[in-house]
């Protein structure tokens, strides 16, 4: 009797076009595929994957197979979602995350995974929306919450909250007490997020005009070097005000006025379609209710039937 595992296999090496991905995204070994594949195949009697120079493609009747592979898969999934307890979501959900989460609500989303679903681990991977963005097409992570939404075939996006961004400076540097212009602004290196970043993008779109001098931009991958640059007086920092509210309320940092409308930063999260999601789509909920400023630490409710 052909078995889940197998069907399960069968969906990933199609899915992602080789052994060795569908061995790494079923922690298991490239042997232990090819043998399950090769008893797939004998079961039900034809051949169901050829390779095309370094990917593995489904034959026809492996295309046809991976219908209703998905919809077994799938199925199982909704099963066991809806008639198993917390204790059944397990495994590990490999995340990667954009900075400016780490520094919010990442750390209320531990918890109430923590709660909900205990056999359920998290990977934390921390970077830049574009290396994540390359990361997920790549089946290196599983999800990922992201300046997006990301654009791209088969990637789910569910929107997750809008954080507006300020100029926002140490108050030795003695700006806090006017509206400040471009050209005032400019008066001063700024600090920022690391290149290939929105925030990056938007500092040197403001600043790149012949009535200005050369931008002094100092750009950095960890928010809490810009923080720290900013608290020192060393710029201007351009960052989410959510990020710095402890520091402005305390003193240490103060909000600048100027005459600049700056769109705010969206927050997605976003990950590939795929039959067996429901881990990663339990963990979006629970994100999308923390990044809309709900305190959670319990598992949605489930279905009634």
């Amino acid at each position: 009797m052909t078995d889940f595992k197998a069907i399960e296999t069968f969906m990933w090496v199609v899915t992602l076009g080789s052994f060795r991905g569908a061995a790494q995204k079923l922690n298991t070994t490239q042997p232990a595929i090819s043998q399950r594949i090769a008893q797939l195949e004998r079961e039900v009697g034809v051949k169901l994957l050829q390779r095309d120079r370094r990917m593995v493609l489904p034959t026809p009747s492996g295309r046809q197979l991976m219908v209703y592979a998905e919809k077994l898969i799938g199925l199982r999934s909704e099963m066991l979602a809806v008639v198993g307890d917390r204790s059944a979501m397990r495994g590990v959900l490999r995340l990667g995350v954009a900075e400016t989460i780490v520094h919010t609500w990442l750390p209320q989303l531990i918890k109430s995974v923590n709660h909900a679903y205990p056999n359920l681990s998290l990977e934390i991977e921390v970077d830049i929306t574009s290396n994540l963005r390359n990361r997920l097409l790549a089946q290196e992570i599983e999800l990922a919450f992201v300046l997006g939404p990301l654009t791209a075939p088969m990637v789910n996006n569910r929107a997750l909250c809008d954080y507006p961004v300020c100029f926002t400076a140490s108050p030795s540097l003695g700006l806090g007490k006017q509206e400040l212009t471009l050209h005032d602004l400019a008066k001063f290196p700024i600090i920022t997020f690391s290149r290939r970043t929105q925030p990056y993008e938007i500092v040197r779109s403001l600043f790149n005009r012949p009535d200005l001098p050369p931008i002094r931009l100092h750009a950095s991958a960890s928010l809490a070097t810009v923080i720290h640059m900013a608290i020192e007086g060393l710029g201007i920092a351009l960052i989410p005000t959510a990020i710095v509210e402890d520091d402005m309320a305390n003193g240490r940092l103060q909000l600048l006025s100027t005459n600049l409308r700056l769109a705010p930063l969206t927050f997605s999260a976003s990950w590939l379609a795929s039959p067996d999601t429901v881990a990663v789509e339990r963990v979006v909920e629970l994100a999308a209710s923390l990044a809309r400023g709900g305190v959670i630490v319990d598992a949605p409710p489930q279905a009634r039937h």
